[in-house]
């Protein structure tokens, strides 16, 4: 069935998969995420000192933790070296409130040792942004003009979003896996269990993220080529 470009039914069913896949990650991750914030870690500590531990530890003393507003919005800034918690991780002390506080002081570790999927991640920051602001006015004139090299050069732009989305992935897990080891042998006394299922429910976003780039880089490629 052909209605036009991107109106056929791989497109409807590219915004009906990413519809369903975000709806399910965010309920998945708010469920778990709700679950283990009534479990408060038995150490007793919130997630600002949980992660100012692991930063002192894992050699990114120099970083600082400061608080922000809303749920979840936490994040760590190589460009200020600064984790920016959510003030229910950064003052709570449940499961998930130090959990989510070390995933995020995992990164600043990765700064600080130079992991290489992170430090690729940064350079392709730039870069994506460019891409994403033009690649869709680069493939409509392509289209609009019948000029085949300007639909590739869009869907080029484009693959620099999925490329950035995919080497997202490792950094992400990385980041999870350095906070469970750290709590792990940290003496928290944290329920690992509980913390590992709120880190991986949180990268299941980024996986979702990554499958639906994909999804769209491919139908993209299929659609440009059978107009050729």
């Amino acid at each position: 069935m052909y209605v036009g470009y991107g109106m056929d039914l791989g497109y409807w069913g590219i915004v009906i998969a990413s519809v369903i896949l975000g709806g399910f990650t965010q309920a998945y991750i708010q469920s778990t995420y709700r679950k283990w914030s009534h479990v408060e870690a038995t150490a007793g500590e919130t997630g600002r000192e949980v992660a100012r531990r692991m930063l002192d530890a894992e050699g990114a003393s120099a970083v600082g933790i400061t608080s922000v507003e809303g749920h979840l919005t936490d994040f760590y800034d190589p460009r200020d070296n600064m984790l920016h918690l959510s003030e229910e991780n950064c003052e709570g002390g449940s499961v998930a409130s130090v959990a989510v506080a070390c995933h995020e002081a995992g990164h600043a570790v990765q700064t600080a040792r130079g992991y290489l999927p992170g430090r690729m991640r940064t350079a392709l920051v730039p870069v994506v942004n460019f891409a994403q602001q033009i690649w869709m006015i680069v493939l409509i004139a392509g289209l609009l003009l019948d000029l085949a090299g300007l639909a590739q050069a869009a869907i080029i732009l484009f693959a620099l979003s999925v490329v950035f989305h995919l080497v997202t992935l490792p950094v992400e897990i990385d980041a999870s896996r350095r906070a469970v080891a750290y709590l792990g042998h940290a003496g928290t006394g944290i329920d690992e269990r509980g913390a590992r299922q709120v880190l991986t429910a949180a990268a299941l976003t980024y996986v979702a993220a990554a499958l639906v780039s994909v999804l769209q880089l491919l139908y993209l490629v299929g659609r440009t080529s059978r107009r050729q």
